[in-house]
């Protein structure tokens, strides 16, 4: 899903602290901004292909030129030092396909911003705020998926150079009221109350437990503390640090006990889960399931963090994020449920750098057991090592029943999925491994009426499905395939209107198919002008949750 990458990097909540922002100064404090000096100061990634071109350029006599290749988006990228709670501005210019211009590491809320201008320069800009700890950032450009080369040039990062906080040496409170609770069987929920600091803010709370061992540094006041044993008392401390590095005591210890392991989550069955890009701050699940009745969610994306393989959301939100954790307790003591989606369109995928099938099965086992569920989505829309994939979740599935989807591109209304995704499906069942094909229908090429469009791809889906496992009855089949279309306007021009998707919804109720979705849960508004691609609403006229209430009526 393309339009999977704009959200996930448009928008990154990150922490809970409130910042003091300071003015900026109109100074352009990145290195080498216009690439006159080719690439210095400017790492960019392996199959890029970077180089600096006479032509075309914006400014000056260079300007940077990369090529995406395969699942690398030609990222190329520094690390600025910057002040603590502070403003800035970044700007480039660009050339290309789909071009995106962001920073990250900002200590608050990361963001990026793209274009699609081909035959010309034009300007992209964002504003952020530093964290109260923050001294460095790392700005980035990138290209998209077989989009060709694209070109940047003339980069300002306009703000204050790094400082530091000199001067102060008084440390901040001790935080107050340490509680810890709401066990399972491998974790447990601390909170305590914020510190005061003479400087205005506290930088980071450190978590150890009673041994000295560190536990997680954040700038929120809760943690999950993840991968503790079953029936285990636990002591846990709390300190307050600032951007200066001054510390305070550590409260008095706090004990929980996880509770008895009574194994994974049982899968039960889901049959309408749309999709929510749970690194964006809202809608939150409960208040989509307040508003809609649909309590049962599609979480993306599960993706490997900075260290490589270890699941993060968006790949940089720590997998055990209290606001994301809670949220999906919150709304499983409701009766409702998610699905962890892995893959996507943005990288880097835990399907690539989990080198082997038991480090893929640990990273699986990790952010399923952290939010509570035994339903696993593999979002394929990269090359994968299909064999490394599939026997790690032949592993997951007959360890713990884990149910298990595959969203997959479509080649075309009359094709099916692409030939890439069946071969991973031919793979799968020559393992033995049970999958829901869950098509996305979105984004091909097609003649004539959409909503028709789509029930024809999802045909010719069905019918490849008939040669991968052709011992299965039609029914059968049937009922492992999902339904999975981007609601509004997507990215290459086609639009799923209300009638689009209430075709595809009786034939999915004639058909008996086993699963509905959609892309996404913050675009189910018409908040934005008709004809506009956005994460955060559908580019049409709609009211508030509209194809939501459209899909509930989704019967099997």
């Amino acid at each position: 899903m393309h339009l999977r990458k704009l959200a996930a990097a448009a928008v990154l909540a990150l922490g809970g602290t409130t910042l003091a922002a300071t003015p900026a100064h109109a100074a352009n404090i990145a290195t080498n901004p216009g690439f006159e000096n080719g690439l210095s100061g400017w790492t960019c990634s392996a199959s890029s292909g970077a180089t600096t071109v006479s032509s075309p350029v914006h400014g000056g006599t260079r300007a940077l030129q990369a090529t995406p290749q395969g699942s690398d988006q030609a990222r190329c990228q520094q690390t600025v030092s910057v002040r603590p709670s502070s403003s800035y501005s970044l700007s480039a210019w660009v050339r290309g396909g789909y071009v995106f211009l962001g920073v990250s590491g900002t200590g608050t809320t990361d963001t990026s911003t793209w274009a699609s201008s081909p035959s010309a320069y034009t300007q992209l800009t964002r504003a952020f705020t530093t964290g109260a700890s923050t001294t460095t950032v790392t700005i980035y450009t990138s290209g998209w998926y077989g989009q060709g080369a694209y070109q940047a040039d003339d980069v300002v990062l306009d703000g204050p150079p790094g400082t530091g906080v000199p001067g102060d040496t008084t440390p901040p409170t001790v935080p107050g009221n340490l509680t810890v609770g709401g066990p399972t069987a491998t974790s447990l929920t601390l909170g305590w109350s914020a510190s005061t600091d003479n400087s205005g803010s506290v930088a980071r709370y450190e978590v150890s437990r009673d041994n000295g061992a560190p536990v997680a540094t954040g700038s929120g006041t809760g943690h999950t503390a993840t991968g503790l044993n079953p029936d285990t008392a636990y002591g846990f401390r709390v300190r307050a640090c600032d951007a200066a590095g001054n510390c305070s005591a550590y409260t008095a210890s706090v004990s929980g006990r996880t509770s008895r392991d009574t194994g994974p989550p049982p899968g039960g069955e889901i049959r309408y889960a749309p999709y929510i890009d749970i690194t964006m701050p809202t809608p939150s699940l409960v208040s989509a399931a307040a508003a809609t009745g649909v309590r049962n969610y599609t979480l993306a994306f599960a993706l490997g963090d900075s260290s490589g393989c270890n699941p993060a959301w968006g790949g940089t939100i720590p997998i055990n994020d209290s606001r994301i954790v809670n949220d999906v307790r919150a709304l499983q003591a409701q009766g409702g449920q998610v699905i962890v989606a892995t893959g996507g369109a943005m990288g880097p995928y835990l399907e690539h750098v989990c080198g082997t099938s038991a480090a893929l099965v640990t990273a699986y086992k990790k952010v399923l057991d952290t939010v509570g569920t035994n339903h696993l989505d593999v979002d394929v829309e990269a090359t994968i090592d299909a064999a490394k994939v599939n026997t790690a979740l032949k592993q997951l599935q007959t360890e713990r029943g884990t149910v298990i989807s595959y969203t997959l591109r479509i080649q075309g209304q009359d094709y099916g999925v692409d030939p890439f995704s069946l071969s991973i499906l031919q793979d799968a069942a020559a393992r033995g491994l049970n999958v829901i094909v869950n098509p996305m229908l979105m984004n091909f090429g097609y003649t004539g009426n959409w909503g028709d469009a789509m029930i024809a791809a999802a045909q010719a889906t069905l019918a490849q499905m008939r040669t991968v496992w052709p011992a299965k009855t039609d029914a059968q089949l049937r009922k492992l395939l999902g339904l999975t279309p981007m609601i509004g306007r997507n990215d290459t021009g086609m639009t799923t209107t209300q009638a689009d998707a209430r075709k595809l919804l009786a034939w999915a109720n004639t058909n008996h198919v086993g699963f509905v979705g959609f892309w996404s849960s913050a675009r189910d508004n018409g908040g934005c002008p008709t004809g506009q691609v956005s994460p955060t609403c559908s580019g049409i006229s709609q009211s508030a949750w509209e194809f939501t209430t459209i899909f509930k009526g989704f019967t099997g």
